[in-house]
């Protein structure tokens, strides 16, 4: 894998649209559940791509570090051989002054390839620089991605359960509908309403019943006080 098919990989998916990937799924829950398990892979994948990219950035950077460095030290011993050569060169002993100029200039020829060879480095590290940069910001807006698809799929396991729910109530208030003349409960009002008016009829009727007696007993004593003034005429 290159470092630019794990840079494009990771922002495509950082860039990804939740909201319009779960518009277009028959099962939104199992397409969050499948995108957190490719987010988690992916992004085990991509943290071992760019903890090599930079392994490499701080090995190129060290490279760099020791060239610079490697300039500087032979740059040193040139001067060194340089003055060397100078004061042999005025004690007399030119031979021996001439050996230590050549030493001074091998020393200047590696200190100009040492700067070469850091000078060369210079773009790939600041190209390599940049691309770390983005992988680490990519790899961030993927775990934030992560974070937001694992609230996304509680949030929409939360809404179904409640939904069916709400939908075990509804089916269930459906089937006992006071306002229904068939259902138990108006059966049952009915039957209590029956009962109620046979009582009511009941005690209209044993009402009925001891008026007539008492009727009978007023009609019984009107016969009697007849009785009583014919006896008394009969005696006069």
């Amino acid at each position: 894998m290159t470092k630019q098919t794990i840079l494009g990989r990771v922002t495509q998916l950082a860039k990804a649209n939740i909201n319009a990937l779960l518009d277009q799924a028959e099962d939104p829950q199992k397409m969050l559940d499948q995108l957190i398990r490719d987010y988690t892979s992916n992004i085990s994948e991509a943290e071992q791509a760019v903890a090599a990219t930079i392994g490499n950035l701080r090995l190129m950077e060290q490279d760099h570090s020791e060239d610079v460095a490697a300039a500087g030290e032979w740059g040193e011993k040139a001067l060194a051989a340089s003055r060397k050569a100078d004061e042999l060169r005025a004690g007399g002993a030119g031979p021996d002054a001439d050996k230590f100029d050549n030493l001074a200039k091998v020393a200047l020829g590696r200190q100009l390839q040492s700067e070469k060879e850091a000078k060369t480095a210079e773009p790939t590290i600041a190209s390599q620089t940049e691309v770390v940069d983005k992988l680490k910001s990519g790899l961030d807006q993927m775990k934030a991605k992560l974070t937001e698809l694992k609230s996304k799929r509680d949030e929409l396991v939360a809404r179904a359960k409640s939904a069916q729910a709400q939908n075990q109530m509804m089916d269930s208030v459906k089937n006992i509908n006071v306002l229904d003349p068939t259902s138990e409960i108006s059966r049952f009002e009915d039957k209590v309403r029956r009962e109620e008016a046979k009582a009511l009829g009941k005690q209209e009727l044993a009402a009925s019943s001891l008026d007539a007696q008492f009727e009978q007993l007023d009609t019984l004593g009107d016969s009697a006080e007849v009785e009583a003034r014919l006896a008394a005429l009969k005696t006069t």
